[in-house]
């Protein structure tokens, strides 16, 4: 015999509880008639649904620190070059 289908509202309503208001776990699943494994698999679920839109970002933002560095890295050497040149060119009579 299965369990009980529960909405997908009626979950992240029984989620909220605990995040939001600050109920404890086993208070709700009580109050729900439901088990603390189930409440704890919903919030996993959740968090995991919310998850990859951070991702996303966080995706984003490494590729922009990788292609700032390579800028960095560039810029280094050209200045680097730039300098050796300085220097010959000083070091040389007129």
């Amino acid at each position: 015999m299965k369990g009980i289908r529960y909405t997908d509202e009626f979950k992240s309503e029984a989620i909220k509880q605990i995040t939001d208001r600050g109920h404890a776990v086993a208070d709700v699943a009580e109050r729900l008639g439901v088990s603390t494994k189930s409440l704890y698999k919903w919030r996993q679920e959740i968090d995991c649904q919310k998850r990859p839109a951070m991702n996303a970002d966080v995706v984003a933002l490494k590729q922009e620190v990788a292609r700032l560095n390579a800028a960095l890295k560039r810029a280094i050497e050209e200045r680097d070059i730039l300098k050796k040149a300085a220097v010959y060119f000083a070091s040389q009579p007129e």
